[in-house]
């Protein structure tokens, strides 16, 4: 015999050998297949709680993310965007004199060029006398600039926000709320609708946003520029005004970028001035912890309840049905069956149905959380609105699967456990 010959033999049990696992498994998942189109009643029945709480599961996450985003940008339009460092007007402790704002003015710009840094500016609180057709009433007001809006989120309903040219304007821009611009008649803003603010010379304004309408608020508020303020206050006001400037930095630079601007500013006004600078966004609270923790593990919790439900009523049906199978098991055993074999093939019926239960669930869940009504249910007015979250389709064809191995466990080792004889004679 020649060498070829002999080796012939060996190669051919080795692709066997290599074979055995892989088509095993092929071969269980296609009986599981067709075992769930004989008894598509039952499997239909049994999996429709699985499918509603894989639905269930990836909607509460996908739902989680969009109020996860909403409550960010709900923080951030009150305390700016990660990393917000907020500059305070600088004192002297000894005598209690505030700094010269004219002074803290050029160290801001300074320290703007000399870091780079792409968004700042300043912002102060005061009232303006606003002249209405019914009569003067004041107005609590912002003077900002206009990088103020990309820094806080501001959400404007009708109009736009300041823009770079309107800085150039001898009717100076204001963005107003609601209140305001019904206390004004609700004009067309295509039709420039104006406003005259009191001063030590008034001037005429031009609205060219409104923010939406908050529930509750009836108060009359507006923005305005610094530029715009700079040229309606009086002496004793510009006198009187401490405005603070914010910075939005890199979030890892935010530490370091504290701790050069205290020193620049510091240097401007010299020895025996305290000069604070602090960072003031959500992520700086609490250490850094995440505000919007809570909500993840309350709705992770939701999820987990839901799917042990789920799980639980499956499981109680594959046991019945199961029981219901103990004479054909026994005749797969009798024409030699392995019970290895068996107890594969009835569990991967369980894991193959809930695969699919899984697909449609996650299916489902995508059309849900992305409707736009859904959407505008949850957090209404969002600015960023987040993709359906990758891990949520694959946590619930995870869960799926999962859910059905383990409700096959037990019918498989129940199936295995059956004695030929016995089961024949079922």
């Amino acid at each position: 015999m020649s060498e070829i010959e002999k080796a012939a033999p060996a190669r051919r049990v080795s692709r066997g050998e290599r074979g055995g696992w892989a088509s095993g498994f092929l071969g269980a998942v296609v009986e599981a297949w067709d075992e769930l189109r004989i008894h598509k009643t039952r499997v239909l029945l049994s999996l429709i709680g699985v499918g509603v709480a894989v639905c269930a599961l990836t909607t509460v996450v996908g739902v989680g993310a969009i109020a996860q985003q909403a409550q960010i940008e709900q923080l951030e339009r009150g305390s700016g965007r990660p990393a917000t460092l907020v500059l305070s007007p600088p004192y002297n402790p000894e005598t209690g004199q505030q700094g010269d704002p004219a002074i803290m003015a050029d160290a801001a710009a300074t320290v703007v060029e000399r870091y780079a840094i792409g968004y700042a500016g300043s912002t102060q609180w005061m009232q303006l006398s606003a002249q209405f057709r019914d009569g003067v009433s004041l107005v609590d007001a912002q003077a900002v600039d206009v990088d103020y809006g990309v820094m806080h989120r501001v959400q404007v309903g009708q109009g736009r926000w300041f823009i770079d040219r309107d800085e150039l304007r001898l009717a100076p821009a204001i963005v107003v709320s609601d209140q305001f611009w019904q206390r004004l008649g609700s004009p067309d803003l295509r039709t420039h609708p104006t406003i005259q603010l009191l001063g030590e010379d008034p001037v005429t304004a031009v609205v060219v946003g409104v923010l939406p309408a908050q529930p509750f608020d009836l108060s009359l508020r507006a923005y305005i520029l610094n530029s715009a303020y700079a040229s309606l206050a009086t002496p004793e006001q510009v006198a009187q005004a401490w405005p603070q400037y914010e910075f939005w930095v890199p979030p890892d630079m935010a530490a370091e970028l504290t701790d050069l601007i205290r020193r620049d500013v510091a240097a401007a006004y010299g020895d025996g001035w305290q000069v604070d600078v602090n960072r003031q966004d959500y992520l700086a609270w609490e250490g850094g912890a995440d505000p919007t923790a809570s909500i993840r593990m309350v709705l992770a919790g939701i999820a987990v309840l839901i799917l042990i439900l789920g799980a639980l009523g499956l499981v109680n049906i594959s046991l019945v049905t199961v029981r219901q199978r103990i004479r054909e098991i026994g005749i797969r055993r009798s024409f030699g069956a392995t019970a290895p074999r068996v107890f594969f093939a009835v569990m991967m019926e369980s894991v193959v149905a809930t695969v699919v239960a899984g697909v449609a669930g996650v299916v489902v869940a995508v059309a849900i959380v992305q409707n736009p009504m859904v959407r505008d249910f949850v957090a209404f007015g969002l600015t960023d609105v987040p993709p359906f979250p990758v891990e949520a389709a694959l946590l619930g064809l995870g869960a799926a699967t999962a859910v059905g191995a383990l409700a096959g466990l037990l019918p498989a080792l129940v199936a295995v456990r059956v004695k030929v004889i016995d089961a024949i004679r079922y």
